[in-house]
């Protein structure tokens, strides 16, 4: 009992000296960034394309899940103790989750839309128009509802040792049920979002590669639009949802203290990186659109005058 005492301890020691600063950074880069993006999206970039029409989409997700973290900064910083009441506790958690699956789900459209009009170009003449867009940002926004439902009852606040916990979802009690959940959310809302931006923007860099004009400046910028896509969700997405399920999984087997340490400490070093996609995406907005640079500065200059 006392090895197992020890290895929790280590742990928490981590959550407590890494979260906080990690969160903290990705919240002063995202949340101006993000604002500053949907002010550009609402005032400056005129007439809308579909692709704009989900980058606002995909914005104002991200500002939404940054809005989460000083909650979880505080939380983290007090030793995890939290002092906002239970209904916070699951809302808190409850937009985490939402928001980070609703972001998933805008790249994934994005990426159909880009590999239609790059691969598909004749087709994508009626693909492009916007009612498409806005049908598919709506799609995205039910899905993550839905899907994410059933979180407002597995996530517990509990109290130990007169400190109010607020559970994170490897670590709430019901675990059958949180397994069986964690595989129908991770398979749904992130492995077939994986395989959908895998293959189109393998395609669409075959394709560029391949065509007349390779060098052409347009599709130099497509192809690296479409490798920064993938390692977007290569590295933020995919250790923070491979390490989710190993910890939920390894709750229903007896391992030894120090496998479950080193699962636990991958999984809480893999869950800022998926906070790092918001401000992935702000580089995403300045790749997209030349015209979203230039409507920066033209609003930075506007609100120094």
């Amino acid at each position: 009992a006392v090895a197992v005492e020890n290895c929790t301890d280590d742990v928490h020691g981590l959550r407590k000296s890494y979260l906080p600063p990690l969160y903290g950074m990705i919240f002063s880069v995202g949340f101006p960034g993000n604002i500053i993006a949907i002010c550009v999206y609402t005032f400056k970039m005129r007439p809308w394309k579909s692709s704009t029409i989900i980058m606002f989409n995909l914005a104002c997700t991200d500002l939404l899940y940054l809005s989460s973290l000083p909650f979880l900064i505080h939380y983290y910083a007090n030793g995890e103790h939290w002092v906002f009441g239970d209904f916070m506790c699951k809302f808190i958690r409850f937009g985490f989750h939402f928001n980070l699956y609703s972001s998933i789900l805008f790249l994934t459209c994005f990426s159909i839309f880009r590999y239609i009009a790059i691969v598909h170009p004749i087709q994508s003449f009626s693909v492009r128009k916007k009612a498409w867009a806005v049908a598919a940002c709506v799609a995205s926004w039910v899905i993550s509802l839905l899907a994410m439902g059933p979180l407002n009852f597995l996530f517990t606040s509990t109290m130990e040792e007169n400190k109010s916990l607020c559970l994170d979802l490897t670590s709430s009690e019901n675990v059958d049920v949180i397994r069986w959940y964690n595989w129908f959310l991770t398979g749904l809302a992130f492995y077939l979002p994986l395989i959908t931006v895998t293959l189109c923007y393998t395609v669409i860099i075959y394709t560029l590669a391949t065509g007349p004009h390779t060098q052409n400046p347009y599709k130099q910028k497509a192809r690296r639009l479409a490798f920064f896509l993938l390692v977007v969700f290569y590295v933020c997405f995919l250790p923070f949802h491979i390490f989710r399920v190993v910890r939920i999984e390894l709750r229903l087997y007896r391992v030894s203290c120090d496998i479950e340490n080193h699962i636990h400490a991958a999984y809480i070093l893999s869950r800022p990186l998926a906070a790092l996609n918001t401000c992935g995406n702000l580089l995403l907005y300045a790749i997209i659109s030349d015209n979203f640079q230039q409507a920066v500065q033209s609003l930075l200059r506007c609100k120094l005058s």
